[in-house]
């Protein structure tokens, strides 16, 4: 087995120094789509967040594993973004709303990548 590749820019960098994001709606299952389609002065990380949400609603989860990033830098990256409209937060309705062995698939390979 290979070890983890580690980033080449270090997380904080990432989020601008910010372990927090500036709202606090995000959970795992919360939806994310975009709303704008202009990327100009995003950071290239932020640009990759509206490459995938351009196709639809994502979970934080999803687009944390996309990115290969930790759950908490990628709620900074997506608060930042819906703060600047770029994308706009729903909340799964309940019958939406991923079952629990789901859950432990996405959970299950996100520690395997670690």
């Amino acid at each position: 087995m290979r070890p983890p590749e580690r980033p080449l820019v270090r997380l904080h960098v990432v989020t601008g120094g910010r372990a927090h994001p500036s709202r606090n709606v995000f959970d795992l299952v919360t939806l994310v789509v975009a709303a704008r389609t202009a990327t100009t002065g995003l950071t290239p990380e932020q640009r990759r967040v509206m490459e995938l949400c351009r196709g639809g609603a994502l979970s934080v989860a999803e687009i944390a594993g996309h990115l290969r990033l930790p759950v908490s830098i990628t709620k900074v990256l997506l608060s930042d973004l819906v703060d600047s409209g770029h994308l706009v937060v729903r909340s799964p309705s309940p019958s939406q709303r991923p079952s629990a062995d789901l859950l432990q698939e996405v959970l299950d390979g996100l520690r395997a990548r670690l």
